[in-house]
């Protein structure tokens, strides 16, 4: 009986030892001091990525401007940007997704850590650092045994050599030709440093016997740089390299000494693909001109993008403006692009190729969304020319739309002298009237109130005679059995 009775008892100890401790009912609220130290623990877990990014992937090819710049963000959301606009700063061709010096770069790191390793990573050591940043070189001379050592002439003799390797460059960008690297393994542990002392790799340098080395070593180098020269340059991230525009678009560098307007008007052709007229107007009196063959001629290169929000490439162009004589007071480019409906950045970049002044402009676009069986209206384009084209220029060429030929007023300046010519599109349009009413900004005061019937595209012109020198509104008041629309644009009458 007294042994059934151990048995209980043993069992039970061992069912209340076997159960889960039972929850506190009650949470002891943290204090200050732990929610900081919480706080700051989870913001060095949250940093921690970006702070490998900057210390391990790009360590050796970030610049320090671009690592001040990094240091100097606040929040995740920027640092994502920064990175991202980082590798788009590099990529050869940035008008497709790939982006090959990402890819080559990364590339680099698996090799060197595959190949360089010597009890710490292989990025980390000197080889894995040439290689990462500039690429496999055209000649390796290598020596992993070290072995027997001839010493230059003037030394005389042979000697025992550390294990080294010597790398030939032809040609590195921002150093120069014939570069010369030279490592050394002082250590017989498979850790190579780079040296500029070509009697380092010499066993015997500091034995009794040894040949003294001259005062002025000589290096394969010296024909380029000196070797403080060439150490000094292997530290430094190397220069991102771009062409001028496109480097400027990428960087997003602002120059403003070459004045530029921009405009974009958006012309439906159906749901899901919208014509953006993005147009450019250059003043004559801000453009240098060459003379030549008693010609005056100014030229603008160009150079545009256009990017997701996420700056993906979806199209890039390049062209030329020229102007013959200064006769006419301003210049007009127009680039028609289609685009599903969204938003979209749009970057130019246009340089005076006579007077070097270049300027860049970065805008977002959006792209509306046209629904079906709603009445709906192009953008209101203002224009100083409106003509018909010939059939073989229908829908061809700047500034033609359909069978009409539409150059925008890209200031919307007018003077009081000219007529306001106006093109609109309207869409799902029923047979309707449409009201043309202008009022003086600032006072509201209507200065013109006209209507009368309406078709689907609108083709105006009204003087401006009457009106004094200001800004104004005109608004179409767009009635028809569709619904009633009241889109607006501002514009400016001058002397």
């Amino acid at each position: 009986m007294r042994d059934k009775l151990l048995v209980v008892f043993c069992c039970a100890r061992l069912f209340a030892i076997a159960q889960p401790p039972q929850a506190e009912t009650i949470t002891k609220p943290l204090s200050q001091k732990e929610k900081k130290k919480r706080d700051e623990k989870l913001r060095r877990e949250l940093e921690s990525p970006y702070k490998i990014w900057l210390n391990v992937d790009v360590a050796y090819i970030i610049t320090d401007e671009e690592r001040r710049a990094f240091n100097g963000l606040s929040n995740d959301a920027e640092r994502e940007s920064f990175i991202e606009q980082f590798w788009l700063r590099r990529d050869p061709t940035p008008d497709t997704e790939e982006n090959e010096f990402k890819e080559e770069h990364y590339r680099r790191i698996a090799y060197a850590n595959e190949r360089f390793a010597s009890g710490i990573p292989g990025w980390k050591t000197d080889r894995g650092r040439t290689y990462i940043v500039y690429g496999p070189p055209d000649e390796i001379e290598s020596h992993p045994s070290g072995g027997t050592y001839q010493l230059p002439q003037d030394q005389g003799g042979q000697s025992q050599a550390f294990p080294f390797e010597t790398w030939r460059y032809r040609f590195i960008q921002g150093i120069g030709t014939n570069v010369v690297f030279e490592f050394v393994d002082q250590t017989m542990s498979g850790e190579y440093h780079i040296t500029i002392d070509p009697n380092e790799k010499n066993a015997l340098a500091h034995t009794p016997m040894s040949p003294q080395p001259p005062t002025t070593g000589s290096t394969s180098m010296r024909d380029e740089f000196t070797p403080l020269e060439l150490l000094s340059k292997w530290g430094h991230a190397p220069a991102i390299k771009y062409t001028d525009l496109e480097a400027l678009v990428t960087t997003n560098v602002r120059y403003n000494t070459l004045p530029m307007q921009v405009r974009t008007d958006f012309i439906p052709v159906t749901p899901a693909s919208i014509y953006a007229n993005i147009t450019l107007q250059f003043d004559t009196k801000d453009l240098q001109f060459l003379e030549k063959d008693g010609a005056s001629k100014a030229t603008v290169n160009l150079y545009g993008r256009i990017t997701t929000m996420s700056r993906r490439v979806v199209k890039v162009f390049e062209d030329v403006v020229s102007v013959e004589g200064t006769s006419q007071l301003s210049s007009v480019y127009q680039q028609t692009i289609p685009l599903p409906p969204g938003r979209y950045r749009l970057n130019i970049v246009a340089k005076d190729v006579t007077g070097g002044n270049t300027t860049t402009y970065e805008a977002a676009l959006d792209v509306p969304q046209f629904e079906e069986e709603k009445l709906a209206a192009s953008s209101i384009i203002l224009a100083d020319l409106m003509e018909p084209v010939p059939a073989r220029r229908i829908g061809a060429g700047q500034f033609v739309i359909g069978d009409t030929k539409v150059r925008p007023r890209v200031s919307a300046n007018f003077r009081n002298d000219e007529k306001l010519g106006i093109y609109v599109q309207l869409y799902h349009f029923a047979p309707g009237s449409i009201e043309y009413q202008i009022t003086r900004s600032g006072t509201n005061a209507v200065v013109l109130d006209y209507s009368e019937a309406a078709g689907p595209v609108i083709e105006k012109w009204l003087p401006l005679r009457d009106l004094s020198p200001g800004s104004y509104t005109l608004r179409l008041n767009v009635s028809s059995g569709a619904g009633t629309i009241n889109p607006s644009v501002t514009f400016t009458v001058i002397p």
